[in-house]
């Protein structure tokens, strides 16, 4: 593959997500964006789990999650929970306020996305499904 063919498949690649991004940000009707959906589901997905933890899994500073937890703990989304083994280890734990919001999140997300691969034919869906997971594949080789 030549460089420009890759230069051209990274920027329509990123242009694609930066669009879709701003579309489920314009279409979610709550005040929360995108980075605290993915808290959110990181919780609801493996349960509590300290903030250090939050922010290794998903890539963010310290100061990032901390910023991230307050606002969903303020909004109700999140709680703070006590470890009983260690009181001084506090848990952030999804609420069912934060489920509904969470459900609703992928709602939108999901309507998008249908909208959105509604313009490929059947033929290039399946070689969608199959260049995705080729890269899924390669991406997740080395994790082990």
């Amino acid at each position: 593959m030549e460089e420009t063919d890759l230069f051209e498949l990274i920027h329509s690649a990123e242009a694609v997500t930066n669009e879709m991004l701003i579309r489920w940000t314009k279409a979610f009707d709550r005040n929360i964006g995108v980075s605290p959906v993915l808290v959110l589901s990181e919780l609801a997905e493996q349960g509590p789990q300290p903030q250090s933890a939050l922010a290794a899994k998903l890539g963010y500073t310290a100061a990032a999650i901390t910023n991230i937890a307050g606002k969903l703990v303020r909004e109700e989304l999140v709680e703070r929970r006590t470890n009983e083994q260690d009181r001084r280890h506090v848990l952030l734990a999804i609420t069912a306020k934060g489920m509904e919001v969470l459900e609703a999140a992928h709602r939108t997300g999901t309507d998008l996305r249908v909208r959105m691969f509604r313009a490929l034919s059947k033929e290039e869906i399946e070689q969608y499904i199959s260049i995705n997971q080729k890269l899924l594949d390669a991406l997740t080789s080395g994790d082990e």
